[in-house]
This record gives structure tokens, sequence and C-alpha cells, in this order.
């Protein structure tokens, strides 16, 4: 399995990530293997932009869209 070595991280960021850790039980290590996991896992920004540019078809007329928002919004 490959590693990943982090340099040059602030002293604060790297406190903050030891007391996430303890507070979930696990060692730094765990607690940012499954982080970054995690984060691999989510489509970046730029994957969900590019995925939406590429669609093609379909428009909805705004006085849908909000009725569409309204209703999925009553529904939490």
């Amino acid at each position: 399995m490959p590693n990943v070595l982090v340099r040059d991280l602030p002293d604060d960021v790297h406190s903050a990530l030891q007391r996430r850790a303890a507070a979930a039980g696990q060692s730094l290590q765990q607690y940012l293997a499954f982080e970054l996991t995690r984060l691999a896992a989510s489509p970046s920004i730029d994957e969900v932009l590019h995925r939406i540019a590429s669609r093609r078809g379909g428009r909805v007329g705004f006085a849908v869209a909000v009725d569409d928002l309204r209703a999925e919004r009553d529904i939490r």
C-alpha cells in the first residue's frame, strides 16, 4: 500500500487533526486514512461542473424550478 508524507504542516493544523483523531478513538494515521478515502470518493467541484457541462437536452423554466425546489424543501 502506498504511503503519503506531508511536510511543513502548521503546528495548529497538526494539533487539530490529532484532537479529531483522539475524539474518534483513532490514531492519527487511521483518522487521516479514513478522511483521505472519503475525500477521494467524493467528486471534486471541477468534476461535478464538467459532468454538468457535458449533459445536453432538457430545459426547465424558472417557475417550474422554483416549484420543484420548494417541493423538495417541504419534504425535508
